[in-house]
């Protein structure tokens, strides 16, 4: 909501408090202020001027010559490029010396020959958004239509010298999408009187009745209608200050029937809609539910398909308008309009919600009737709407409103117990201050003792429970003066979970590794849940009831596809390496139709292109390539303590190179994956070499670990075997691994794997693995015999498990 600070003053004296003054009391009384917008940017020197003569310029045919009064002693001479500029015109000038947006001087120039001495100034020059530009002005100056002063400044005339707040209003406050009841609030804030428009209806002797019947068949949905006629109307430009208001609230000025609807619709919060009487097609409204498959074409030109979840207006035949949200496009006012249906009327908010987003319409109107209008000011609205038109468009108002009134105008009752007022905010408000409170809200009460008994006014439809009270006191108390209490009992002081200590753990464990974590999605698109999916079986996507669009329709089975979209983005802008990974959750199920809450599982993560190290001086490139993502999964498993648990199995996995690729099993079971992108799907997705890795971090977390036991330096020296085994080429380097620590005694310290060999010089089927074994004893010296004993028993264990024998 944009409110003017000029308007504002029409209601309620805050002439000596500045917009930013004020702008500051309402954030702290709970009605955020997003900016507080200065209409000048920057402008000055510009003033009214009249064109006195204008001639083509003699060397150019797209150039005019002007002589223009300013209000000084002689005329200035100014060329000008303008189709629409032409002498007896009033205008906005630029003086020499004057400064326009983004800094730029108006010097004195000659252009073609001719001394042009200042800048005739069309809208969009001075600041003013085009999209708020009357249309007949869109292109070309801007020519004053109502009397002007002649170096008066421009300025001013233009409502240029205003400021306009920008609330950001919450839900609850819909009370605020209106100048009325911002009024309301800034008073309550300062305790100042709230001033209503005066409302002059003059009618003739007709009776509205001879020309419209109202009839209301969804009166649920429409629980009040009223209909006014305005005859001998003359549809023409709006007067310059309710086109200033219009444009200082974001609204485009379009004619002085529209332009009033629009202006009370800021004004009250109530949305009007004016039909040509004549267009209309007959003399009955009617309002019902659409039919299936009804069509209307809107204001806009679009023709709208139907359904029965949708109210319209109707001439008895056919839809003339989609209740609430737009009107018709056959009944609209036009320069021909003479006599002028207005609409006033009280919407069922989830109705017009609906129908809004169904067709993807979405207006002032309908943004007002979903949050709630005030359905005391309906008629008003369309009253003080009637009187703007009629003396605007030089019209007669029809005597009487025909209406269908079935609104109940009941207030509801709030009762606000001061003991729990105090005892719920930590304050020590009297009776007296309470009741003051209430008085500068504009609600009435009944004091019986320390309860207030708050009549509830109709605007305010957001106060229901003594809640809402209590926080009415507390922000007109005013947040700043609350006390500082502690809590009373018991307290105790909050920790973390083993499971959220591990948890950290993993997150500085991969960020000291050189990865960065980042945040993605839990929905996603149908295409995207298909990929990377955790689980083996058959899981059906879980599908949201109402999704926000097709891309976030789904929840997420795996993290991955959308670590890929974080991968393009850094890559689309020339970051080349990117190593991220991310914590988060997936959501499976196993239904076709979901009838209970999915599963939610807890993994972690990663995504490496590019480089992993670089040094420049030296020339170092080091890429990304399994092993570093493996190495950097066992470093964190090491930290977790769970490393000798962990096996790396290769694997052939879907969307995954089939020769870089592992499956990662802890205590035999699976727990992820780790591998290289398939190069089709890195093409696919304008990658380069990209390595990924999923785990389901609950296992990793939950799974029981012995606790850490620090052994000292050994003072004994080691014995380094190497041995050069050859394998069947199908027998992987863990596999042998694992028959050595096995077969080794307990004086089998480390092994290490140093090479692999496969060449001409093997037979076909074999492979050469070369490990390094360290024998130690930390009480003494070993001798050769005790370490050849211990190795030539590997030697046999890895010949008869593996089928592996020396290399020759």
């Amino acid at each position: 909501m944009l409110v003017s600070y000029k308007w504002l003053q029409d209601y309620i004296d805050v002439k000596d408090l500045s917009a930013n003054e004020i702008a500051e009391k309402m954030t702290r009384g709970g009605i955020e202020i997003d900016f507080v917008h200065e209409l000048n940017k920057g402008i000055s020197g510009v003033v009214v001027g009249y064109v006195k003569e204008c001639e083509q310029h003699p060397n150019a045919d797209k150039l005019n010559v002007c002589q223009v009064d300013i209000g000084e002693e002689e005329l200035v001479q100014i060329v000008c490029g303008a189709k629409n500029v032409g002498a007896g015109q009033h205008v906005a000038v630029a003086k020499v010396g004057a400064v326009l947006p983004g800094n730029f001087k108006i010097k004195k120039a000659k252009l073609r020959g001719e001394v042009s001495q200042g800048m005739i100034c069309s809208l969009q020059e001075l600041g003013i958004d085009g999209k708020l530009v009357q249309k007949e002005y869109s292109e070309g100056i801007y020519v004053f239509q109502d009397q002007v002063e002649v170096g008066s400044d421009a300025l001013a005339a233009l409502n240029l010298d205003d400021t306009v707040l920008e609330l950001d209003l919450t839900p609850n406050r819909s009370d605020c999408l209106n100048m009325l009841g911002v009024a309301y609030e800034v008073g309550a804030l300062y305790e100042r009187e709230v001033t209503l428009p005066t409302i002059d209806v003059v009618t003739n002797d007709e009776s509205a009745t001879d020309y419209i019947d109202v009839k209301v068949e969804a009166t649920e949905d429409n629980p009040y209608y009223g209909a006014i006629l305005i005859k001998d109307v003359k549809v023409g430009t709006s007067p310059l200050w309710l086109q200033n208001r219009l444009m200082a609230a974001g609204i485009r000025p379009i004619s002085n029937v529209v332009d009033v609807t629009n202006y009370v619709l800021l004004e009250y919060g109530q949305p009007l809609h004016a039909f040509d009487y004549d267009r209309f097609g007959s003399k009955e409204v009617l309002v019902r539910l659409a039919h299936d498959g009804e069509k209307i074409v809107t204001l806009d030109d679009q023709e709208r398909t139907l359904t029965s979840d949708h109210l319209v207006i109707t001439n008895g035949k056919e839809p003339v308008a989609i209740a609430g949200v737009m009107g018709g496009a056959t009944s609209e006012v036009h320069e021909g309009t003479t006599t002028v249906l207005l609409e006033a009327a009280y919407f069922k908010g989830a109705t017009i919600r609906k129908a809004s987003r169904d067709l993807g319409l979405r207006s002032d109107a309908s943004t007002r009737y979903e949050k709630g209008v005030d359905q005391d000011r309906v008629l008003a609205a369309g009253r003080r709407a009637a009187s703007l038109i009629a003396e605007l468009t030089g019209g007669t108002i029809v005597s009487g409103v025909v209406e269908k009134d079935l609104l109940s105008y009941d207030m509801a009752t709030v009762r606000l117990d001061l003991e729990r007022v105090n005892n719920r905010l930590g304050m020590n408000v009297t009776i007296e201050e309470a009741a003051s409170f209430m008085t500068r809200l504009g609600f009435t009460y009944e004091q019986d003792g320390n309860v207030l008994h708050v009549t509830i006014p109709s605007r305010r439809a957001d106060i229901q429970i003594e809640e809402d009270l209590m926080e009415e006191v507390a922000r007109l108390y005013g947040y700043d003066h609350i006390p500082t209490t502690l809590p009373i009992g018991a307290t105790t002081q909050g920790a973390l979970t083993d499971y959220q200590k591990k948890r950290r753990h993993v997150r500085r464990v991969l960020e000291r590794s050189g990865l960065s974590q980042v945040i993605t999605y839990s929905l996603t698109s149908p295409e995207k849940a298909k990929g990377f999916a955790f689980e083996t079986t058959q899981t059906s996507p879980v599908r949201l009831a109402m999704p926000m669009s097709e891309d976030r329709s789904t929840m997420r089975t795996s993290l991955i596809p959308h670590l890929f979209d974080v991968l393009s983005y850094n890559v689309n802008r020339k970051n080349h390496d990117v190593h991220v990974f991310e914590i988060g959750s997936i959501f499976l199920t196993n239904e076709e139709v979901l009838t209970k809450q999915p599963t939610e599982r807890e993994m972690v993560a990663g995504a490496l292109t590019g480089l992993w190290h670089e040094h420049s001086w030296q020339g170092e490139k080091k890429a990304v390539d399994f092993f570093v993502v493996k190495g950097i999964l066992e470093s964190m498993f090491d930290q977790l303590g769970v490393s000798e648990e962990v096996v790396f199995e290769q694997a052939k996995l879907s969307d995954l190179h089939p020769g870089r690729t592992a499956i990662v099993k802890l205590n035999g079971k699976q727990i992820g994956f780790v591998g290289q992108v398939h190069p089709a799907l890195q093409k696919e997705l304008g990658l380069k070499e990209t390595y990924v890795y999923e785990l389901e971090l609950e296992a990793l977390l939950m799974t029981q670990t012995s606790s850490v036991v620090y052994k000292s330096l050994p003072r004994f020296p080691a014995m380094v075997r190497d041995i050069a085994l050859v394998v069947d080429t199908h027998r992987s380097a863990g596999e042998v691994e694992a028959v050595i620590r096995w077969a080794g005694t307990e004086l089998l310290h480390d092994v290490r794997l140093f090479d692999l060999y496969e060449g001409e010089h093997m037979e076909e089927g074999k492979k050469s693995l070369a490990f390094s074994l360290t024998y130690l004893d930390p009480e003494r010296t070993l001798t050769d015999e005790e370490v050849t004993k211990a190795h030539t028993e590997v030697l046999k264990m890895l010949e008869e498990h593996v089928g592996a024998t020396l290399r020759a």
